[in-house]
């Protein structure tokens, strides 16, 4: 019973992002002009920015946590839940550039959004570069800790804010509407929801799983 409850979740988010993805190819779209059938594309791009954006949140959290009691456990769980989140921003940003390059005929093309985007992930890979350049442990988490608290701030600022303060091209930033009645009807909603909620949670269970696998490592390293 105990595993049944400690993975129901798990299998439950599985079952829903693999019907996200065959309703997201196969259930019908509203006509719309220039973005036509790539529409289909929010059904993954958005999904993935919210999943960094909750790993990022736990991540700057638990970095927090690890200031106030000083424990390893938290200091993993920040690292790993970074980790974690880099690769759903770059899941983010390769699905965005796919759909800009049939939408606004390029891959990258300066906007706003996408160059935010760029610099903010520069200073999430900045944390790790960090992290690894400090050899003592204790310093090197509270350091990283520090630095991943300032971060978090200025990524929300670059991605959400500043694009909202100039034109862009991209839905939802300077004036520029986007999930309205234009773009996204009823049948869409019964996908992207359950998209927004179940790619969250796989990058919550990736997270965890490379905590738990760097606890092992970390645990060897002690007996050794």
């Amino acid at each position: 019973m105990s595993f049944i409850y400690k993975t129901w979740w798990k299998a439950v988010a599985v079952l829903v992002v693999i019907y996200t993805i065959i309703a997201g190819f196969l259930f019908p779209v509203p006509e719309l002009d220039i973005v036509n059938e790539t529409i289909r594309n929010v059904y993954f791009h958005v999904p993935m920015w919210m999943a960094m954006l909750v790993l990022f949140s736990i991540s700057v959290f638990y970095s927090i946590r690890y200031l106030v009691t000083q424990k390893e456990d938290h200091d993993l769980i920040a690292v790993e839940c970074v980790n974690a989140g880099l690769i759903f921003y770059v899941l983010g940003l390769v699905t965005g550039m796919i759909w800009a390059n049939y939408t606004w005929g390029e891959p990258w093309s300066n906007d706003p959004k996408q160059s935010s985007a760029a610099i903010a992930f520069l200073v999430y890979c900045a944390y790790l570069v960090l992290r690894n350049s400090i050899e003592e442990e204790q310093k090197r988490a509270k350091i990283s800790a520090i630095y991943n608290i300032f971060a978090y701030p200025i990524m929300i600022v670059l991605i959400m804010i500043l694009p909202r303060m100039t034109d862009s091209l991209h839905p939802g930033n300077g004036g520029n509407p986007a999930f309205g009645k234009m773009d996204m009807d009823n049948t869409m909603r019964t996908v992207f929801y359950p998209a927004m909620i179940a790619w969250p949670v796989i990058g919550v269970w990736i997270a965890t799983l490379r905590y738990r696998i760097r606890k092992i490592e970390n645990k060897n390293l002690d007996l050794n």
